[in-house]
């Protein structure tokens, strides 16, 4: 069975099951006049990758005191949303740990498996663009 839209004569708009895509359309059930199909409506939206890891709580205090309830959602929501990573590896961002994030590194944080020295002149040649901003203080007060 196929589930069509159909448009009667009079405008009377209505859903129908039919047997195949050959076989005739049914009769409006509001006036019995004849009827064709339209096209289905267009369904957007809806998809959801889910709660993402920045959302989700990193402390004592965002699971309520280590609440089991609490704790049960968060771990069924990190659940799915790793199953949706693995399906989507896309969605799961760089997850190499941070290994600094001060200074130099402030505006692009040097990971696991940077280039140290590449990820350092980098981050100097920013600084030096920015006017130093970032960088560690130099120089002596007056």
């Amino acid at each position: 069975m196929v589930l069509y839209d159909f448009t009667c004569a009079e405008g009377h708009r209505f859903e129908a099951g039919v047997a195949t895509m050959a076989s005739p359309a049914p009769p409006c059930p509001s006036c019995g006049a004849t009827a064709q199909p339209r096209p289905a409506a267009v369904r957007l939206g809806g998809a959801s990758a889910g709660t993402p890891r920045e959302a989700m709580p990193r402390s004592w205090e965002g699971v309520a005191g280590g609440d089991p309830s609490v704790l049960d959602g968060w771990r069924q929501v990190a659940q799915r949303r790793e199953r949706e990573e693995a399906r989507h590896p896309e969605l799961a961002g760089d997850r190499r740990p941070v290994l600094a994030h001060e200074g130099v590194f402030a505006a692009k944080p040097l990971r696991a498996g940077d280039d140290v020295g590449a990820a350092l002149a980098s981050a100097r040649r920013r600084s030096d663009a920015t006017g130093g901003a970032g960088s560690p203080a130099t120089g002596s007060a007056s």
